[in-house]
């Protein structure tokens, strides 16, 4: 099937017409079409690196629990089935309260799944124990509330389109988000479902921040944030009551503890402080915070390294938590200010996900829940981080995961994942994709670039705006690094979003360093898009970034913009793009845009006798439903993945 040849139109931007949908959606099915023909060169290895991750993959799987009052809430996923049910147990016995699959759509995802929140012995007004949940079911994040009578499992009161994923229940009223048309959070409203009456609580004029509703202890806490400047508020009486004046550049969060507000803010430290009456944090770069009766706990990165801690009230250390070489730590769901532990998270790249209840007084974990992988020993694969050093000096960590009969004698091949952009923390968590990989001889790295926020805040602060060539000289710094130190041979890069951006980046200015490139929902039309304010994510990540009106921005953005930044054919890896119709973060215009401008500049149409031959690019379009993140099902999620896996194996020559 030949590939198609996307229409030029005069003028400087010559692929604008992509922007339109109903004249774009014909020429993207043809690019699957073509890609679905490609693609079925790699079937039998797809089909045996599936094969894989369904036998790792259970039968029925189970989610870790949510206690909240006198019930246990969890999702499970029954044998054969795509999309889960969420349930509770309790004295009852278990109870199927939402069948996801019931909607109709292969794609649902849930934004809110809030039970009604109630004082301790206060009885429903009326008898019914309410549930708020709320349902994508395409992927464009626009999500409809709905309110279910978890008793008779019938919904009742309003249904209410385009919200957002947060909200919080107090006094009978449910309080949500509401988004335009940017898909921008910026209206909080408040609704009591036995009723059906609603009213306006807030509205954020200002495009640059998004608002997001939670609960704190017994308050209701409502944010709004930019990328540079936040303000809170709390909920009296159904009001909005400012916390703290918003100052621009100054960045704070709020949590209620008993009787004092704590506030973790960069007001007078870079790293951010954590200050209340009495109380004044400065370690590390803190990034959250939760309050207990007699505890405060905090998730930090010292030194690169995540850490929780347990505190006393006045700050002092109680206990500390720290990772695995090589593993991720974080907060898990914590919603009760009374418990007598917190629960945290464990995982790598290499070990499955386990949620602990630590016990805030002793410090002793007890398992809460384990990520079920069948006929998997974590003992065979071993983790360690190594430094690579960037021409200015800066350490980039690298995570690097293996088997351990994997010989590091610049044989062994390698996928390199990056991201590096909003301060994203973004640690080894476990993907059982990464598992074939690691079985066939391959390194599994992933390097903590500037522009993210694995070490803190000055990584961010040198690699956004007129500092963000330094993530993507970083990531080419890093795959120097792996090959001469001797641990990789050839080389895979892979990233999505911002870090498709990333890809997009490095396949222009080092394209000989690389086996092959994996650009999802890539961000690569950079100027184009940020000088629309009439399309999501544009004015509010002008300061991540850069306002291509101010002229020395621009002239920085399009010094690594990949659309406009082509590599000579001659020298190009293999390249594999995605996108969805669907996506409202990166619109499937940019990739599409972009894989024309290169199919064009290539005389042989970016067509080779191979998929992964020097110089191919494929385009794998979600045209139906499937989100930024990918496809909701897990069979289906599995599937996309085995494909990816399979491209990225025969690139780098292992089969």
């Amino acid at each position: 099937m030949p590939i198609p040849v996307a229409p030029r139109d005069p003028g400087d931007d010559p692929y604008a017409w992509m922007r339109d949908d109903a004249k774009v959606l014909p020429y993207l099915e043809a690019e699957r079409a073509a890609y679905d023909a490609r693609i079925a060169s790699l079937a039998p290895l797809t089909a045996e690196v599936l094969a894989e991750l369904v036998a790792r993959t259970p039968d029925a799987e189970r989610s870790v629990s949510r206690d909240h009052g006198s019930h246990a809430y969890y999702s499970l996923t029954p044998p054969g089935r795509e999309l889960p049910e969420l349930r509770r147990s309790g004295p009852a016995g278990d109870e199927l309260l939402v069948d996801l699959a019931s909607f109709g759509s292969p794609y649902a995802a849930t934004g809110v799944v809030e039970p009604e929140a109630r004082r301790v012995g206060e009885a429903s007004p009326d008898g019914r124990d309410l549930l708020a949940y709320s349902i994508d079911l395409t992927g464009a994040e626009r999500y409809t509330l709905r309110f279910r009578d978890m008793s008779t499992g019938e919904d009742v009161g309003p249904q209410i389109d385009d919200t957002y994923y947060t909200g919080a229940w107090a006094d009978g009223e449910f309080y949500f988000t509401t988004i335009d048309e940017l898909n921008r959070p910026c209206e909080v409203h408040r609704v009591n479902p036995r009723t059906g009456e609603r009213h306006h609580v807030l509205t954020e004029p200002d495009q640059r921040f998004e608002l997001t509703v939670r609960k704190s202890q017994d308050r209701v806490v409502i944010a709004a944030h930019s990328r540079t400047t936040s303000e809170c508020w709390e909920v009296v009486e159904g009001h909005a009551v400012s916390l703290r004046p918003r100052v621009d550049g100054v960045e704070y969060d709020v949590e209620r503890d008993t009787d004092r507000w704590l506030f973790l803010s960069n007001a007078e430290a870079t790293e951010f402080a954590l200050t209340a009456p009495a109380l004044d944090i400065r370690d590390g770069r803190i990034h959250d915070m939760i309050a207990f009766d007699d505890a405060i706990v905090t998730y930090s990165r010292i030194e690169g390294e995540p850490r929780i801690r347990i505190l006393e009230r006045d700050g002092r250390i109680r206990h500390e938590i720290r990772p695995e070489v090589g593993g991720a730590l974080r907060l898990g769901h914590n919603e009760d200010p009374h418990a007598g532990f917190v629960t945290v998270v464990t995982e790598s790249f290499s070990d499955p996900t386990r949620w602990w209840d630590v016990d805030l007084v002793t410090g002793e974990r007890r398992l809460r829940h384990a990520q079920e992988v069948p006929g998997h020993d974590p003992a065979v694969y071993i983790s360690e981080i190594i430094h690579a050093t960037a021409s200015d000096g800066w350490r980039i960590p690298i995570v690097i995961t293996r088997r351990r009969d994997t010989p590091l004698d610049a044989s062994a091949p390698c996928m390199l994942y990056g991201y590096g952009s909003y301060e994203s923390v973004d640690d080894p968590w476990f993907e059982s994709w990464v598992l074939p990989l690691l079985d066939r001889g391959v390194v599994y790295a992933k390097a903590h670039i500037r522009g993210g926020g694995e070490v803190g805040r000055q990584q961010w602060i040198d690699g956004h705006l007129l500092a963000k060539r330094n993530s993507f000289t970083d990531f080419i710094a890093a795959a120097d690094h792996l090959a001469d130190s001797g641990i990789a041979g050839p080389i895979v890069g892979r990233g999505g979003s911002a870090g498709g951006l990333l890809q997009g980046a490095v396949y222009f200015m080092a394209p000989q360093r690389w086996a092959g490139i994996i650009a999802e929902v890539p961000f690569v039309d950079c100027i184009n898009s940020m000088l629309d304010p009439d399309i999501p994510l544009t004015i509010n990540e002008w300061d991540e970034w850069g306002d291509p009106r101010i002229p020395e921005q621009r002239a920085y953005m399009e010094s690594y913009t990949p659309y406009t930044n082509l590599p000579d054919p001659a020298d190009r890896p293999p390249l594999l793009v995605t996108g969805a119709v669907h996506d409202p973060r990166v619109l499937v215009h940019e990739p599409a845009k972009w894989v024309a401008a290169l199919r064009h500049s290539d005389p042989e149409q970016g067509d080779r006798p191979g998929i992964t031959d020097r110089g191919s690019v494929a385009f794998r379009v979600e045209t139906g439903e499937g989100s930024h993140g990918g496809q909701a099902g897990r069979y289906a999620a599995l599937a996309y993945d085995a494909e990816v896996v399979a491209w990225a194996l025969t690139a780098l020559g292992t089969r």
